[in-house]
């Protein structure tokens, strides 16, 4: 800022702006006086006009940055400082530049809800869709379980503990219906395990996941990290059925905490994938912590599918465990809300929905394949 007797003043001053991705930014300002210079900064630093990208411009006391075909480069704090001989002034503005929207959502979950309580399996001898859900600890397993329960009993639900630490929170195998006795359960079941850790000492081992997925283990199976489920054991199913097996494996990833994953846990989940993939089995990922990992998100979840952030998030998941983006479905979980909110509702039940329909066309395709080998 100019001392005091600084004649370098703004009768008007910068103000900060959200531009769509590809749009013009134009950010203006007015001197009191027309004989000041002017000076531009982008994130303290001189700007860096490029032609045909940035345009400068004076009229009179009015002073004009053009910036065209706005994109994530564009982005950060503007400054500019008008000088005369007596001192200086500066004004900043904060630039955002949001994607457009790359992927739709129904932001209303009354016809989601309905058609997920709804909905028949398209094979009669399978009562109930099985979901496993899988990933490091903390990443919000139970706290997806409770999420969904939340919205389906349509009161907060807490009663499956969340890992707050590193020690994962469940031990042994259980699964979860959705729904009630009163309003009737929903054709599905959320299985959670341990979590995978670092080394072979703790966390799930991953034979326990392959036997998983295959139906082999029996629901309070206590997880055992340094020997997995063996057929001597009481908790091992010889011949599952189709309505044993799970049909389809769900990767829970908190989205800030991707690049703490170690290479190790990383390597565990990939085996599983190959396992999932050799079975045709659907496999995708709920990115959770999405309101942490993105201020923007983090104020309005509406603007999901805008930020750069949670975008380059999902490009990270796809590219470290190999599920294609579209199999990647950014959520959050209730943690400290009090109240129930729809927009926390529609991320998961959007989910929801896909993987509910996947699985079903699993179990479909693959309910006359009765023997193992075939699966």
């Amino acid at each position: 800022m100019g001392s005091s007797l600084s004649k370098a003043e703004f009768a008007t001053v910068l103000a900060d702006q959200k531009v769509n991705f590809g749009d013009e930014i134009v950010l203006v300002c007015e001197a009191k006086t027309e004989d000041q210079t002017a000076t531009w900064q982008k994130n303290d630093q001189k700007l860096n006009c490029v032609h045909g990208k940035h345009t400068v411009e004076k009229r009179g006391n009015v002073f004009r940055l053009k910036i065209k075909k706005a994109d994530e480069q564009d982005e950060g704090k503007y400054t500019i400082t008008l000088k005369d001989k007596w001192g200086s002034e500066s004004c900043s503005t904060l630039v955002t530049v949001e994607l457009n929207e790359w992927r739709e959502l129904e932001w209303n979950q009354d016809r989601m809800i309905s058609e997920l309580r709804d909905f028949k399996i398209g094979e009669d001898e399978v009562e109930q869709l099985n979901f496993l859900l899988y990933g490091p600890i903390g990443a919000g397993k139970s706290s997806v379980i409770n999420t969904i329960k939340t919205i389906f009993e349509e009161r907060l639900y807490v009663n499956y503990l969340a890992a707050e630490g590193s020690t994962s929170q469940t031990i042994y195998y259980k699964k979860c219906e959705v729904g009630n006795s009163k309003d009737g359960f929903l054709p599905f079941t959320f299985n959670d395990i341990m979590g995978v850790e670092k080394g072979n000492q703790c966390g799930v081992h991953t034979d326990d996941i392959i036997s998983t997925l295959k139906g082999h283990v029996k629901e309070g199976y206590q997880f055992n990290p340094n020997s997995p489920l063996t057929e001597l054991n009481l908790y091992y199913r010889k011949n599952p059925s189709m309505s044993d097996r799970i049909h389809c494996l769900v990767y829970v990833i908190p989205a800030d905490r991707l690049s703490m994953i170690d290479e190790d846990t990383i390597q565990k989940m990939q085996r599983v994938r190959e396992e999932a993939k050799r079975m045709d089995l659907p496999h995708v990922i709920f990115m959770t912590r999405v309101d942490v990992a993105c201020p923007i998100t983090k104020k309005d979840l509406r603007s999901v599918y805008k930020s750069k952030k949670i975008n380059k998030k999902m490009e990270e998941c796809s590219l470290a465990l190999g599920v294609q983006k579209s199999c990647i479905f950014p959520v959050k979980n209730y943690h400290e809300e009090k109240d129930i909110k729809e927009d926390i509702n529609c991320l998961m039940l959007d989910a929801l929905t896909k993987i509910v329909h996947w699985a079903d066309d699993y179990v479909v395709k693959y309910s006359s394949k009765l023997s193992s080998s075939e699966l």
